[in-house]
């Protein structure tokens, strides 16, 4: 298993004190039986344990990042899928419109989007969804991503890898790679919802204006994601690597401009 696939086994999941959502005709309330743990739909995407809720929040982003084409759904090439179709599908028995809102609703990451527009040809009104990043179809080439010139067009200026202390061991020689993903997801800091899993043991922080002048592309997208394809081999290098730290805060690589200037410093004494 590699590096993304072990990042992978862990999909956020919601905040506390969010609204329950489970087989039903009509939300239930919190604490329904619809929301147990390890009961419901045998075909919904998570772990044992977890809450019917987290499974089906996992289980409709796996369909619109990965899954479209297994489940034979048609997408579009920004990514979003017609809600009738999902329903329709026999792994969403359990869904109906009110629970695709909810999930829309009370994702703290914002990785959805639900939008309703006019049927050109019937004049009816269509509900569409898409997720907002993270996806591994190729097809889907036409997101709402805003490209960075430099690093001043992220808003905190910064952009941020986080993952554990056993992909590290491949990533400080390899550097950060897509995978099966099309883009390498970075957050605009530690402390941000969207782009880094809660569980992150190791943070990677990239130094986007050296990467931009290499010839490596980033994007923001829709939800403030920090986007990569990577160079021509889908990677982002070590040598891009300004900081990395630990959660903890152990330095494990400095780059950046202090520590330099520090080191300097230190020479400069030894040499007088």
């Amino acid at each position: 298993m590699d590096y993304a696939d072990r990042e992978d086994a862990i999909l956020g999941g919601k905040g506390g004190g969010k609204k329950k959502y489970g087989k039903q005709s009509n939300p239930k309330p919190s604490g329904s039986g619809g929301n147990k743990k390890g009961q419901g739909n045998p075909k919904l995407r998570g772990i044992p344990g977890e809450s019917e809720d987290k499974r089906m929040s996992k289980t409709l982003s796996w369909v619109l990042r990965h899954g479209s084409q297994s489940e034979k759904l048609f997408m579009r090439p920004d990514g979003f899928v017609r809600v009738q179709d999902i329903l329709e599908r026999p792994r969403f028995s359990d869904f109906n419109m009110a629970v695709i809102e909810q999930i829309v609703a009370n994702d703290s990451k914002d990785r959805f989007k639900l939008v309703c527009e006019t049927d050109s040809t019937s004049g009816e009104f269509v509900w569409w969804i898409r997720a907002n990043q993270g996806h591994s179809i190729k097809s889907v080439v036409d997101l709402e991503v805003t490209p960075i010139s430099s690093a001043s067009d992220i808003p905190t200026g910064t952009a941020v890898h986080g993952t554990s202390l056993q992909a590290w061991e491949s990533i400080k020689t390899q550097g950060l790679s897509k995978m099966k993903r099309n883009h390498i997801h970075l957050a605009q800091g530690t402390g941000v919802i969207s782009g880094m899993r809660n569980a992150s043991q190791v943070f990677v922080y990239v130094n986007v204006n050296s990467a931009i002048a290499s010839g490596v592309k980033f994007g923001l997208s829709s939800n403030g994601v920090v986007l990569s394809e990577g160079n021509d081999n889908g990677f982002i290098p070590p040598s891009f690597f300004e900081k990395v730290v630990t959660r903890q805060g152990a330095i494990l690589l400095d780059r950046s401009s202090t520590a330099v200037d520090e080191l300097q410093s230190k020479t400069e004494a030894i040499a007088l």
